[in-house]
């Protein structure tokens, strides 16, 4: 049996006979299988949830465990994520030519390397942090792999609002692995996680809707339209701005993020207004969808600031 590593194999072209040579898989494969970039930003809400809990008191030892194990544990998702997907993918541009659908991965890999993530992210969060930031992290997992991944995305217009569940726990498992419980702050976290979801990821559908119609993905888009999904975005735009600013009030945060909050929430609701005038679609959706990156990541970095300050 081939080195699912090293292994160069070939496969028929659908047109003639000639043989494609596919390249050795890297390190570099393995590592963008699990989607660094959701990992980085997902990281930066464990780590908001994190210190907000913390207030001051910070736990290094703590901090470094829990955010190896949430980040393992996100990594197994995106690896079976990925791995669920790999016949649909095959059929978008944007995703056929990555490791896995073009070959480069074999499934069976993919599949052993998700599933060891995932043990050692739970292993640590369960052993070294908590019981309930383990729970968190088992629930996640299994709700974006096997909930959201494996049959909404292929069956329901409601996969994108099913999976925002599943996908506003990191900051939750961050907050509970210093507070070691669920309280009113946690509930806020995962509020702006959930509400933040569908507008970000409708926008990258409405970019990519040929994409997605062509791969058979279940869509908003898709299935609805722009006009429907623009609306849709609008529902969780508008009622995470109050959501967000609802941690002043509980003295977890000062003034900094409270005015920070509002601004940056009013300027994103602002631009998804536009959407509704927009002559060119997918170049307003696309700058929605950069500009709920950078959303997301601002508003944990202040948090974070506005709490070092204020202590």
């Amino acid at each position: 049996m081939n080195n699912p590593v090293s292994y160069t194999n070939t496969v028929e072209s659908t047109e003639n006979t000639d043989k494609v040579e596919v390249r050795p898989a890297t390190w570099k494969d393995f590592l963008n299988v699990a989607k660094p970039g959701i990992l980085f930003s997902n990281s930066i809400t464990t780590f908001g949830g994190f210190w907000l809990a913390s207030q001051g008191n910070i736990q290094w030892t703590t901090m470094i465990f829990v955010l190896l194990g949430t980040v393992l544990t996100m990594a197994s998702g995106c690896v079976l994520n990925n791995y669920l997907d790999r016949d649909l993918d095959i059929k978008m541009a944007r995703t056929k030519k990555r490791a896995l659908p073009s070959g480069v991965l074999q499934p069976t890999t993919v599949l052993v390397y998700g599933i060891i993530l995932g043990v050692l992210g739970l292993s640590v969060l369960a052993l070294l942090i908590n019981p309930l930031s383990a729970l968190l992290g088992l629930l996640g997992l299994f709700g974006y792999v096997w909930i959201y991944t494996a049959w909404l995305k292929r069956t329901s217009v409601w996969n994108t609002t099913v999976g925002a569940i599943f996908g506003a726990v990191p900051p939750v498992i961050g907050y509970v692995a210093v507070a070691e419980t669920l309280d009113i702050n946690a509930l806020i976290l995962f509020g702006i996680l959930f509400f933040w979801q569908p507008p970000h990821f409708w926008a990258l559908g409405i970019r990519r809707v040929e994409d997605y119609r062509e791969a058979g993905y279940q869509m908003l888009p898709v299935v609805k339209g722009t006009y429907q999904t623009k609306l849709s975005i609008m529902r969780y735009v508008v009622p995470l701005v109050p959501t967000s600013m609802l941690l002043y009030f509980t003295n977890s945060v000062g003034v900094i993020y409270f005015v920070a909050s509002a601004v940056l929430g009013l300027i994103w609701v602002f631009m998804c207004m536009q959407g509704f005038k927009a002559k060119d679609e997918t170049l307003w959706a696309k700058k929605v969808f950069v500009f709920s990156i950078n959303y997301l990541t601002l508003l944990f970095i202040i948090m974070i600031i506005d709490t070092v300050v204020a202590k």
